[in-house]
């Protein structure tokens, strides 16, 4: 029977994606198909989501409408070599691999066909229903490419289109980004028990200012400034906490590393393409 989407590859992010389907009731799991190399994957998938497991690629995506490549970027060329042989210019490619272009995709697939190819870089927070997704299309993709990909990322992210060369600049900010959330998180526990809390308290304490600040910053129509000031009472705690992180270089610093991991995601690609 036909599936409207093959996974290939079952790992963490193609079981985000499956959960946000199937809680959502956008699909149903007789609907999916997926595919990986390791067995305990392929139980996971079959016995916790009830979605069928195969091991090879082309088992899963010969008869599928869509596939999503969720396969480490090193283990691409050999998995798209398979793939080009077992489907058609109509099947919807989706690519969740960093680093890996459309271009490279649709060569790997085969030359002197028009692929409708789509690319994307998520976030670990799918995994918990709150990710942020950014999606690219290729040169045969259309609009309504675009948009059936999108569907299969909105039951647990919030997704935005933009074009290929921006890519870098959201694995930076976004790919990466939750590093960063749980950098400030573990320094601000670390502070915690340094002025006396237990490890308990403060863990506790500094993950729920997180997750509540977050919430504000994206329920809020103020901006994440506006907020801030809200917060600083002149002369107060707050103000001097801040007058620290600037004095600090803190800022600065913040942006300095997001412009790094952008380098580093150029420095990846290109080294891919050599």
């Amino acid at each position: 029977m036909p599936h409207d989407l093959a996974f290939i590859g079952a790992g963490n992010m193609a079981e985000a994606i499956a959960r946000g389907l199937l809680s959502s009731g956008a699909m149903t799991a007789d609907r999916l198909i997926a595919a990986d190399v390791a067995e305990p994957r392929r139980k996971f998938f079959a016995e916790q989501l009830k979605i069928t497991a195969v091991e090879q690629p082309a088992d899963a995506a010969r008869e599928a409408k869509a596939i999503i490549l969720a396969v480490k970027p090193q283990q691409m060329p050999s998995v798209l070599a398979e793939l080009g042989a077992a489907i058609s210019e109509k099947t919807l490619v989706v690519s969740i691999a960093a680093g890996v272009t459309t271009r490279q995709i649709e060569i790997g697939l085969g030359l002197g066909r028009q692929w409708k190819v789509v690319r994307t870089m998520p976030n670990t927070p799918m995994l918990v229903g709150q990710g942020a997704v950014a999606i690219a299309p290729g040169a045969f993709a259309t609009k309504a490419d675009v948009t059936a990909a999108k569907t299969f990322f909105t039951p647990a992210a919030e997704v935005i289109e933009v074009g290929e060369d921006k890519l870098d600049a959201v694995t930076a900010l976004s790919g990466s980004g939750p590093a960063y959330v749980f950098y400030l998180t573990e320094h601000m526990i670390a502070a915690g028990i340094e002025m006396g809390l237990t490890a308990e308290h403060a863990a506790l304490l500094a993950r729920q200012t997180v997750m509540g600040a977050a919430t504000m910053a994206k329920s809020s129509a103020n901006s994440p400034q506006e907020l801030r000031r809200k917060v600083t009472s002149p002369n107060g705690t707050t103000q001097a906490a801040i007058e620290s992180l600037d004095a600090a270089g803190v800022g600065p610093a913040v942006r300095a590393a997001i412009g790094a991991a952008a380098k580093r995601s150029v420095e990846l690609r290109e080294a891919a393409t050599k």
